[in-house]
């Protein structure tokens, strides 16, 4: 009897290890939670008292955070772009939030992301991933722009998303205590796209997540590894929590969103955990399109708000999680300083795929420093265009048209140099103290690099707007 117990165990554990090797040995699945408008304070695990985030926080507590992390915009559109191809959103025209078209064109931007952008998504369906997108979109498809490309034509097998793209959507209903019958806004998005269904914005994050777990559960099935976005907007205004959870105050709105979002991401990240066959073979990934809106969240110890180019418009709060590929547990990764840009050629070679003939990323492979097993930083500097429309902004009347990290050193100036900015960010995470006069050979050698960048790139109607401005 007992060597058959013996016999039992073992069987039990070498059929277990195998599923385990095997699933290791796939491509990893991938979820990208993007969320809109989120300060880098505002998770609990990120130092946020006076709102909890438990379940983005045991992500923390099973995996990684990353506190030198970066977004490539700070605002929406463009952030997003740079997210999805792995290069400078410069590249595309996409500079600033997409809008009405002739406010488009005022800015020199284009009308939507061009298709033929070297979509992540894109590049993993044609190796075999199944891709879904669920969440907002605006890289094309809003407002008077009603002739962009359905988010299908990206690379996506499948797309759910807000008024803010082309394709089947969950638009918003609001309700306030008191009010019997919920309201509409954006209603006029129906026409962007078949098939729109109205939702509670208070319950809009749990619609998307509700189509995102069948479609990782059918790919399951298919046995196809699967991208997917998840792309939250609660943490965007306008504010709308639960009747139950409403606040008198703009930030104490922000924070119950904030609190109610975390709680219906928890459904999904469940369901990942809950499977072993997910759990073991999926990469999770959740961050900030840009800083926060002024009085709303916070960017913890760094200054500015979205739309800036200091630190708290473009840091971002990284945290990634995958039990089964990413070593590290419970680690503040505080050295590896890396944007955006990076995660589509980490995760290419995370999936040991080759780079599409033709295309080059702005982006480095940094595969390793995603799962944890390397606190390297990225090789090339970190350059940043602000939106064209965002020189006078929250209170600062002329922002710094331009931005660059290099190893320990932030340097902001105008697009002609002027009005330089230098900062040791090891000393000074707030940026309080400009170093520009005393270190003028690494202010001219930054200087040279970051025009040149910005020469390099498609212009915009920055320039000009200033000196429409200023006349």
């Amino acid at each position: 009897m007992f060597n058959n117990i013996k016999k039992t165990l073992v069987v039990f554990f070498v059929v277990h290890l195998l599923a385990f090797l095997s699933a290791s040995a796939d491509k990893p699945n991938y979820v990208l939670v993007f969320i809109d408008d989120m300060g880098w304070g505002d998770f609990s695990c990120f130092g946020n008292k006076f709102a909890s985030t438990p379940n983005i926080d045991r992500l923390a507590k099973e995996g990684i955070r990353f506190e030198q992390f970066y977004v490539n915009s700070p605002i929406c559109s463009p952030s997003r772009a740079a997210i999805s191809t792995g290069q400078y959103p410069q590249r595309w025209r996409i500079t600033s939030y997409l809008s009405r078209r002739k406010h488009n064109e005022q800015r020199g931007m284009a009308q939507w992301l061009d298709p033929k952008a070297p979509m992540l998504a894109r590049i993993l369906k044609e190796d075999g991933y199944a891709s879904g997108h669920f969440g907002k979109w605006h890289m094309g498809g809003q407002r008077d722009v009603d002739d962009a490309p359905s988010i299908i034509s990206y690379g996506f097998d499948q797309s759910l998303t807000n008024f803010e793209g082309m394709g089947p959507k969950l638009l918003p209903l609001t309700l306030k205590p008191g009010q019997k019958e919920p309201g509409r806004i954006w209603s006029d998005a129906e026409r962007l796209g078949e098939g729109a269904k109205w939702v509670l914005r208070s319950k809009i994050t749990e619609g998307f997540v509700d189509e995102a777990i069948p479609f990782m559960q059918e790919s399951l099935k298919k046995d196809k590894p699967f991208y997917i976005n998840l792309w939250p907007d609660d943490v965007h205004a306008p504010f709308w929590p639960p009747t139950d959870k409403w606040a008198d105050s703009k930030r104490g709105l922000f924070l119950s969103v904030l609190q109610e979002m975390d709680k219906q991401l928890g459904k999904l990240f469940n369901a990942i955990r809950d499977s072993p066959e997910l759990r073991d073979n999926t990469i999770v990934m959740v961050c900030s399109d840009n800083g926060p809106e002024k009085g709303a969240g916070v960017a913890g110890p760094f200054r500015g708000y979205k739309t800036h180019l200091y630190e708290g418009g473009v840091r971002s709060s990284l945290v990634v999680w995958g039990p089964g590929i990413v070593e590290a547990k419970g680690v503040v990764n505080k050295e590896s300083v890396f944007s955006a840009i990076d995660i589509v050629p980490s995760l290419l070679q995370l999936s040991k795929l080759q780079i599409p003939e033709g295309v080059s990323f702005d982006g480095e492979a940094l595969p390793e420093v995603l799962i944890g097993k390397s606190n390297k930083s990225r090789k090339e500097p970190l350059f940043f265009r602000r939106p064209p429309d965002r020189d006078s902004f929250y209170g600062d009347k002329d922002l710094p048209d331009l931005a660059m990290r290099e190893g320990k050193w932030k340097l902001l100036c105008e697009f002609d140099g002027a009005d330089t900015e230098l900062y040791d960010l090891d000393k000074d995470k707030g940026e309080t103290k400009n170093l520009a006069s005393n270190n003028k050979e690494i202010v001219k050698k930054m200087k040279q690099e970051l025009i040149s960048w910005h020469e390099s790139m498609p212009p915009d109607n920055g320039p000009n707007l200033v000196k429409k401005r200023k006349n």
